[in-house]
Order: structure tokens, then sequence, then C-alpha cells
């Protein structure tokens, strides 16, 4: 089935031309031809459903004005036929009286209890049988032309009939339904040739016609009353082969080109010259059997299709040749089970007149599955719940009608229980396979709410901190949430999100997030076959990806909104300790009694300087803090004699958060007062390393502390592991093998950390 189409982006962005070419050319596999603008597209799509919808009226006009008998009748299991329904008043009050005979002004008499109800040849098993209907279809459809018939009943009585049209309101439920229906696929096959032109295109094309034509003879067979059209009482049969023999040849050609095209030209050539072939000998000379031919010629064309499908799965994978073969063969099987049904029905009991009606049930049942899986088929990815809902309930109502068939001709079953079993026996199927069926079709497979919550979180936390890494940290959520097989860049901008290229890609504008600083990189995210390959991009991925940017930027903007008041907050703080608590610490230190109060207070004032210093600042560079903290240890250190040895290094200046800044400034601290107190250390030395986003900490001493398991962890320890917990980072104390203790501290930074 052909590539589905790509509507225009609303507001005209500059995705309204986007297909799958320049995704491909994203992903290395080169460029393609471009596509009609969506002017163009739209000119044609209307004119061409314009005319697809007036050959509608007029195929429903021309069943509208031909004549018919008002009445249809029903053949027992013995005895005459039975007056069933009618539309003529003066007949009502005759409804289920015995029948006998129509005569024709001519004298010619056709016996009902022999003539066949409204029943299509092509679904007679019997090659007598079916020759006996025709003809009396023929001589009906003769009789109508006539002014006048006259019905005999079963007790002698007669009543003059004269045909009449049916007029538009007398077609029928049946009629309008399947007439809709066909219209539906015919648009189907439209938009599909004007999306992506080309020989499959072109083929499903074909292959939608020809169930249209299918649809349409099955609405005529399915008018009230009696009488066929003259011209379908000869034409009805060939028509019916007619579309089977194209439908099925256009089947296997459609699969050996898309959605892979395979190298091999004679299986098309072959599939065609072999339909044309049996069609030309099902009309010319019908060979004995005929129905049985047919079934068994269009069984074998839908496992060729499948077997088609199944090479270009190994080929060259992707999930679309998978959904595909499933389609195809749930058609094919549920057309199997219906043809064992109907012969089983037709061996078991062939005067038994209380399956036909059934039998032709489930041929439009059938039928109707089958437009449903076509208009199913190219919008797999963008198809609706409700589409693939009826679609598996058209596949269910098929297997209900054939196993009810099943059931009359091998258990003997009246109508009645063998309907109810059928009925009881497919709601089982259906309540079994809908969950699996759906799922293979298009299931989410996201995340439970709880992780994704966390990796939004998390990616709103990493993007505040660093914005220019958007697209990389979006990357990785849709990489978490979709888990496809390829991901990739393209610096071609995008409006917004789509799924393109048969369902197999889902592209994903990198958004531009809200509030000051580095504005996000312009360009999308190219993600191809979800889970794994194992299934197609859906509109529910769609959505689900537009909510996910949504709820990131109202993430990212609160928190934004959040650092901002904390920083007017944290300014109002700093200037109030500086302004009062700075000044009276001023005042002590001038009136200290002796030096070594003054020097305390000197420290003090200090170290509030660097508090107010951080908590006025937004954001610091790695750099300035470790000069900062260098210079603070080293005061500290020389006022009680021990000797500080100082590393930094970093493969990059990161910035540090108020929060970072804050907590690592406070670890340092508490770590180096330990070592002043406890240790009794003459050397301190201290390693700051930062490596693609972790910064390691590391202090060492060469005191008298040993056995840092066994350590009582009171306010300071305490307090340092909570720090660094808050900071997402991990601290461990050791022993060093001659005499004292190292700490080390590793905490993320940035969201590029390994």
């Amino acid at each position: 089935m052909p590539p589905q189409p790509s509507p225009p982006a609303r507001g005209g962005g500059h995705d309204a031309q986007l297909e799958s070419g320049w995704v491909e050319q994203a992903l290395g596999r080169g460029p393609r031809t471009p596509p009609r603008t969506p002017g163009d597209r739209a000119r044609s799509l209307l004119l061409l459903s314009l005319l697809g919808a007036a050959a509608l009226v007029l195929w429903l006009h021309l069943l509208a004005s031909e004549p018919h008998l008002p009445l249809s009748w029903r053949l027992g299991t013995s005895g005459p036929a039975t007056l069933d329904a009618s539309s003529d008043a003066t007949l009502q009050p005759m409804i289920g009286q015995p029948l006998q005979a129509l005569l024709l002004a001519d004298g010619r008499r056709i016996a009902l209890a022999q003539a066949a109800p409204q029943r299509s040849a092509r679904w007679i098993v019997d090659d007598h049988a079916r020759a006996q209907q025709q003809a009396q279809r023929a001589l009906i459809s003769e009789a109508l032309q006539q002014p006048g018939l006259t019905l005999v009943l079963g007790n002698g009585q007669t009543q003059v009939l004269h045909p009449r049209p049916r007029g538009l309101a007398g077609l029928g439920a049946l009629c309008w339904a399947v007439g809709a229906l066909a219209l539906a696929l015919y648009l189907a096959a439209v938009v599909v040739l004007l999306a992506e032109p080309g020989l499959p295109a072109a083929l499903y094309a074909l292959l939608a016609l020809s169930q249209c034509l299918n649809l349409l003879l099955i609405g005529a067979e399915g008018l009230p009353g009696t009488g066929p059209l003259p011209t379908l009482a000869q034409l009805d049969l060939p028509l019916r082969l007619l579309a089977d023999a194209v439908g099925a040849a256009a089947l296997v050609h459609v699969h050996l080109v898309y959605p892979q095209r395979l190298q091999a030209r004679w299986p098309a050539a072959l599939a065609w010259a072999l339909a044309v072939a049996a069609l030309a000998g099902a009309l010319l000379w019908p060979p004995a059997g005929l129905w049985w031919w047919t079934q068994a010629g269009l069984l074998g064309y839908g496992v060729a299709a499948a077997l088609a499908l199944q090479r270009a799965r190994r080929q060259h994978g992707g999930p679309l040749a998978t959904l595909l073969q499933r389609l195809v063969l749930a058609g094919t099987g549920a057309l199997a089970l219906l043809s064992l049904a109907i012969a089983t029905a037709d061996q078991a009991a062939p005067a038994s007149l209380a399956w036909p009606g059934v039998a032709t049930v489930g041929s439009v049942v059938w039928a109707v599955f089958f437009a449903s899986l076509l208009m199913l088929g190219p919008f797999l990815s963008r198809s609706r719940q409700v589409q693939r809902e009826f679609a598996l309930l058209a596949g269910v109502a098929t297997v209900a009608s054939s196993l009810d068939l099943l059931f009359v001709a091998l258990l003997a079953l009246g109508p009645l229980p063998s309907l109810l079993l059928a009925l009881v026996v497919s709601l089982a199927i259906y309540a079994t396979a809908r969950p699996w069926v759906l799922d293979q079709l298009a299931g989410s497979g996201a995340l439970s709410a709880e992780r994704m919550f966390d990796q939004l979180y998390r990616v709103a936390r990493e993007l505040e901190q660093a914005p220019e890494q958007a697209g990389r940290q979006l990357s990785g959520l849709l990489r978490e949430v979709f888990d496809p097989l390829e991901v990739a860049r393209t610096a071609r901008p995008v409006s917004r999100i789509r799924v393109a290229a048969d369902g197999s890609t889902l592209v994903v504008p990198i958004p531009a997030l809200p509030g000051p600083g580095p504005a996000a990189p312009t360009g999308a995210i190219v993600l191809r076959h979800a889970r794994r390959g194992r299934r197609l991009f859906t509109l529910e991925d769609l959505r689900l990806a537009e909510r996910l940017i949504e709820q990131l930027q109202r993430a990212v903007a609160y928190d934004r909104a959040v650092e901002h008041g904390r920083s007017e907050e944290r300014l109002r703080i700093a200037q109030d300790l500086h302004d009062d608590i700075g000044a009276r610490l001023l005042t002590l230190m001038y009136q200290a009694p002796n030096p070594e109060i003054e020097e305390y207070i000197r420290h003090t004032l200090q170290d509030l300087k660097t508090l107010t210093r951080g908590l006025a600042a937004s954001n610091q560079r790695l750099s300035h803090a470790a000069a900062e903290w260098k210079a603070d240890i080293t005061q500290r250190l020389n006022a009680t004699g021990c000797d500080l040895h100082w590393s930094f290094s970093t493969d990059r200046d990161l910035t540090l958060t108020v929060v970072q800044w804050s907590g690592l400034t406070r670890v340092l601290r508490e770590l180096v007062n330990n070592i002043i107190t406890h240790a009794q250390a003459t050397q301190v030395e201290i390693n700051a390393h930062c490596d693609r986003g972790w910064l390691t900490l590391t202090v060492s001493d060469d005191g008298i502390g040993r056995a840092p398991a066994g350590w009582s962890h009171g306010l300071g320890l305490g307090g340092v592991r909570k720090r660094v917990k808050l900071l997402g980072g991990q601290v461990q104390w050791l022993e060093r093998d001659l005499r004292g203790i190292r700490c080390e501290v590793r905490v993320g930074l940035s969201s590029d950390k390994g």
C-alpha cells in the first residue's frame, strides 16, 4: 500500500512542503524530488472528489429510477415460498402467506419456490444452482419491463402488481451505507495518488477502485423489493469476477514495490498474466466448480502478497512491512474462514434455506472488512482509534457469520442457537485479540507516568542551567520515551511536530526556551522506527511529543521565574547583611580588647563578605569560585600553621548556580574546619578536577585521624553528606596509606556529564 499523505503545516510554516525526502537527507539517504505544492493538491483533491460524488449520485439515480416489485419472499426448508415484506399497502395484510408464482402478460410463469432471493451469483457454490438463479433473475428483469404482473398466492388467489421506480427513499439503508463506504475508499485512493504519485499509489488506487465496484454491486444486490437492474442481471457475475481479478493482481503487485521495491519484475508480470487468463477463462469457458477456483485463486493471491511483504521485512526491516503483512493475513484468513463456512453449509445441507441469508450477510461483511483494511493500510500512522475499531469489528463480524454457517452445517443447530453461539465465540475472540491487535497497530508503549515526570524534571533543571544544550537534552528525552532505532539532528527549521515517511519517522522541532539566556539552536530532531523498529509512529505519539514539549517549556519557565524570585530575595538578604551585620562587625573589630579577638572578627568579616558576594551573584564561573576557595582556605590554614597544596584543572570553565556554589563552598569549609579542629595536621592537599561536567574534589591531610568507617557523623560530617546529596553527588572518607584521611566528593555540574 502506497505512502500516506502529509498534510501541509497549519499557518504556513517552513515545513509546509515537508515530506520524507529531507528526512532521508538528514539521515544520509539522499534527496528526493520536491512534491507538488499544497495549493495544487487541494484543487486536484476538490475536483476529483466532486467527480467521485457525481458518479455515486448518477449510480444511485440509476438504481432509483429502475422499476421493481414492492415485495420480497422467503424460501422455507419445505413447502412454498412465503411473503416476507412489502412496501405496498395492498400486500401488507398478506405478509406470511404462501406464494406460488408470478404470471407474465404473455403467460409465462415464474415459480417462486424455485427462484432464489436477492443473492449474488458470485457467492453460489453449485454451478447448476448458479445457472438457474441467473436465468430466473433474467426472467424477472424481463418481467419488470411489462406494465403489469399477476402474483399467485398459495390459496389460488391472485393480485395484480405494477412495477414502479423505487425512488431515492426506497434504496434502503444497505445501499446508502455501502455507497458511502465506496466513496470514502475512492477518496482515500485520490488522497494517496495526490500525496505521492507513482506506481505504488497507482496500484493502490486500482485496488481501491476494484473494491469500490464490488461495494456498489453489493448495494444494488441488497435493494428492497424484487427486481435487479436489467443490465446487472447479466453483468453482475462478470463484474464481480473482474473486480476480484484486478484487486488480487493489484494487491500482489503493490506489495512487490511497496513499502520497499523488491528486485523481481517477473512475479508482478506473472500475477497479472494469471489474473487475466483466469478472468478470460471464467467468462468465456466457465470451468466446473467456478466458485471453488475463484476462492482458491483469491486465497492464493493473498498468500503471495503476504510472502512479498515477508521478503521485504527480511531485506529492509522496519515496522511498516510487518504491519501491512498482518493486515493482508487478517483479510486472507477471514476470507478463508468464510469460504470454508459457505462450502461446508452448501455440502451439508444444500436444500436448507436457513443459511443462504447468513451466507449473503457474511460475504457483504467480508467486503466491508476488506474495504476497511484498504482504508487503514496507507494511513496506519495517522489512523484514528475509531477507524481501527471499525476494521476490527468488521473482521469479528465476518468471523461471527462464518461460525454461524459452520455451526448450522456441522452441529445441526437451529438459526437462533447457532447465531448466539457464534456471537459468544466471536466476542471472546474480540476481547482476547483486541488489546494485542491495537497495540501491534499503534501501541504507544510510553514510559510510566512516574518515570516520565522524573525525566521531564531532570531535563527541565538541566536546560535551566545550560539552555544551549536543548537539542541534545531533548534528543535524550525522546529516545527514552519512544526508543527509536535512529536519532538524527537537522538544521532545517520546522514549525511543528509531525509524523512523516509512512509513520516510520517523527520530526520534532527544537523548541525556543522561555526567559533570558542563550537562544536554543534552530533545527529539528528526527526519530525513526519507534520501539526499536517494532511499530510505527502515530498521531498519539505526535500528541504525546507535543505535550512533552509544552510541559518542558512550562517547567523551564516556572523554574526561571522561581529562580528570579530567589535571586531578588538573596540580593535583599545580602544587602541587609552587608549594611547591618557588616557594619556592626566592623565596629566591633575596631573596639576589640585584644589582637586575637580582632583577628577573629576580621575572619568573620571576610566570611560575611564572601557570603554576601555569593548571594548577590546569580551564577559564578567555576574558575572564579576555585580562586575564592583557594584564598579562603589558605587564609584559614595559615592561621593554624598548616600548609596548603592546591591543584585545580578543568576541561572547560562551567557556570555554577548559586545552589552549587553555596553548597560546594560550605562543604569545603566544613572539611577544612574538621581538619583544623580534630586532625592536628601539618599538610593539607586539595585537588579540584572537572571533566565532562563532573567535579571531583579530593581533600587529604596528614593528621591523626584513622578508621573513618567508625566515625559518628554529627552536624559536621552529616551536614557534608546532606549538602553533597542535595547537589546530586557522592562523598566518601578513606584512610591514607601512612597517616591521615582522604575525602572524595564527586558532583555533577552540567547537563553533558557522562
